[in-house]
């Protein structure tokens, strides 16, 4: 699809349900204080969420691209959003059914975040034409999804309060704030028109095609690479909440410090996103993806690797929003901590960059190419529960750090290497 043929309304769809998909998988992250408190879990099980969230992805991943082969990006974004709606009621109503209803809303909220990711990505890709441009567009959207996951950790920060009272009906505001914003969505999609690309065909000659989008090496090792990102981008502000509220005394031990405060700390982790993402959509016509991969994960490792070993008694001053009274708020935190903060400006431009790299030159094979894409979201729930068992077998939050460390290196390794594509001889029109 040429620059000249770009589908504004379509584009503008797309980018809204970028945000929606950040406000929604967001919720699990500040949940998870108030799920280890209400239910008094450990460290691994207290961001179940996320694992139901992620795991989603591993169930749906495969049928959400068939699906948009059968009915297309618009009708399997409406079946996505009615899923949502189902999966915020049920969340909701764990605060009277247990922990085993909770997980239950998590999973069938990821379902509804893995069907509207496997539409919004390659739409996003081919309304801007592929290469350079449709990463531009992707790292647009990519910009509103921060700015929702933003307003996602004030607002939970505000309702979360003391983290030793906090309950799931706290967080009612943000469930019903996700809730409506599926209701618009759902209305606005429908009176919405949508000229989708052409799907590709099946053979009616019987013949099955010999290649798929898994005999192409460097998507691949992208899926991988996109499975491994979760342990960048959501463990490490996952954990930056476990650790600094977590009393000194605690089988984990952290720094006991307000939840409500800590909570606009995470914030600023998708703030500096959201910054990130917008300097990204502004050079992403200009600069290669491969060369902006390459330099935000080597960033990202020096970073980590800072986080980890300095010395916990050097602070630096660190404003948060106090979002009922609308005013910055200031409190001091390790230098690590914020050296973990700065690797949002790094994690920022990885999701789209990663798509990208791993569909470029697939044709044909690019609507199933999503949904294996987005079957592989379940690493995000796996790194996120492989550093909670770290910090619980270790007793030590930082050492738990090693692991996004290591996703951080691999998407190093992909960016230099591993996203050349080396099967070119393979027909893919």
């Amino acid at each position: 699809m040429s620059q000249e043929k770009k589908q504004w309304a379509a584009i503008i769809v797309m980018i809204a349900l970028f945000a929606m998909i950040a406000f929604v998988t967001n919720l699990c992250s500040p949940m998870g204080v108030i799920v280890k408190n209400q239910f008094g879990t450990t460290n691994f099980m207290a961001m179940i969420g996320n694992y139901g969230n992620f795991m989603a992805y591993a169930l749906m991943g495969f049928p959400a691209g068939m699906c948009i082969q059968k009915y297309g990006y618009k009708k399997t974004a409406l079946i996505g959003l009615i899923v949502g709606i189902i999966g915020i009621l049920v969340q909701w109503l764990s605060g009277w059914g247990g922990m085993a209803v909770y997980l239950i809303g998590a999973l069938i909220s990821g379902c509804c975040m893995c069907i509207l990711n496997t539409v919004v990505n390659p739409m996003l890709n081919l309304l801007g034409g592929g290469g350079n441009k449709g990463n531009q567009l992707i790292q647009t959207g990519g910009v509103f999804n921060s700015m929702s996951a933003v307003a996602v950790y004030i607002i939970m920060g505000a309702l979360i309060g003391e983290a030793a009272k906090a309950k799931i009906s706290d967080a009612t505001p943000a469930l019903m704030i996700a809730l409506g914003i599926f209701v618009i969505a759902f209305i606005v999609i429908i009176f919405t028109k949508i000229e989708e690309p052409q799907q590709p065909q099946k053979e009616k000659s019987g013949v099955k095609d010999p290649h798929s989008a898994f005999s192409f090496r460097h998507f691949n090792l992208g899926i991988l690479a996109i499975g491994l990102y979760g342990g960048v981008e959501m463990g490490i502000p996952g954990y930056i909440l476990q650790y600094l509220t977590a009393k000194g005394d605690a089988a984990t031990p952290g720094l006991g410090m307000d939840a409500g405060y800590v909570g606009t700390l995470a914030a600023v982790y998708f703030l500096l996103m959201f910054v990130g993402r917008f300097v990204g959509a502004s050079v992403g016509g200009k600069v290669s993806t491969k060369s902006m991969i390459t330099f935000v994960s080597a960033l990202a490792v020096i970073l980590i690797l800072l986080g980890i070993y300095l010395p916990t008694d050097i602070t630096v001053s660190v404003p948060g929003i106090d979002y009922v009274a609308m005013k910055l708020v200031w409190g001091n935190v390790p230098v690590g901590i914020f050296c973990f903060l700065l690797v949002g400006l790094c994690a920022s431009v990885m999701w789209g960059g990663i798509f990208n790299l791993a569909t470029e030159g697939l044709g044909k094979y690019t609507a199933i190419a999503s949904g294996a894409f987005m079957t592989m979201v379940c690493g995000f729930a796996i790194m996120v529960g492989l550093q909670g068992l770290v910090a619980d077998w270790t007793g030590s939050y930082l050492t738990s750090y090693w692991v996004p460390l290591l996703c951080a290196a691999y998407i190093l390794y992909y960016a230099l290497i591993g996203s050349k594509n080396v099967n070119t001889d393979i027909p893919v029109e």
